[in-house]
């Protein structure tokens, strides 16, 4: 079995080569939106451990994974979306932002898991860059959108929508719209039990992919 870290660095390298034909291009894909969601962590790196034993890589992998299932069972869908991991493997920040940079990307959601020493503390958080590039304000409005919906349809509490000097973010705010999503605190029971259910990470899919559908192209 071929070491998934090596496979993905070729994968990457062949991106990259591909750009001189468009391969990944927006005109090669007739004007389907190209997104990519980065989960969180992986590998070694498990990212928030919840009070009940769950692991924030393992949570956001399985919405990602589900988000990408669920794009496919939709017919004349006008989405094309990547991840930047498609398995327990950890990926550096930067192979990261590379690939989305190499794939045209339209929208970047990077997904995480909150913990805090304070098992009161819960609700979603959103993060823009807090660098002023050619995104900052569509990647504001695109954090609220999603806020917004969380809130609304999940009944979840808001954090609110929050600037932060993260690299994913730092990375591409001059490229596409880009924002990290926190979905709550694993270090507080309640939440830390919502998402050990499977039907509810489906849920979250299935609402985020709603948003993407809704979310328009920034030029």
């Amino acid at each position: 079995m071929k070491d998934w870290n090596t496979f993905y660095r070729n994968v990457v390298l062949l991106v990259f080569l591909a750009l001189a034909s468009n391969l990944f291009g927006q005109t090669e894909k007739a004007g389907k939106k190209i997104i990519v969601i980065d989960p969180g962590h992986g590998g070694i790196d498990s990212g928030a451990v919840g009070i009940n034993g769950i692991k924030e890589k393992d949570v956001v992998l399985n919405i990602a994974l589900e988000i990408i299932r669920l794009n496919e069972l939709k017919p004349y869908n006008n989405l094309d979306i990547y991840l930047t991991r498609y398995k327990d493997t950890l990926i550096s920040l930067s192979d990261r932002t590379k690939l989305s940079k190499a794939l045209h990307t339209d929208i970047f959601f990077s997904l995480h898991c909150n913990h805090s020493d304070n098992p009161k503390a819960r609700g979603i958080e959103v993060f823009v860059s807090n660098s002023i590039g050619k995104y900052f304000k569509h990647s504001i409005l695109m954090g609220h959108e999603i806020e917004k919906a969380l809130v609304h349809n999940i009944g979840l509490e808001s954090r609110g929508v929050k600037f932060a000097n993260f690299q994913v973010l730092r990375e591409t705010v001059d490229y596409f719209p880009s924002v990290l999503l926190e979905f709550g605190f694993l270090s507080n029971m309640d939440e830390a039990s919502y998402f050990s259910v499977d039907k509810n990470l489906k849920g979250f899919a299935l609402l985020l992919l709603n948003e993407l559908y809704k979310i328009k192209s920034y030029e």
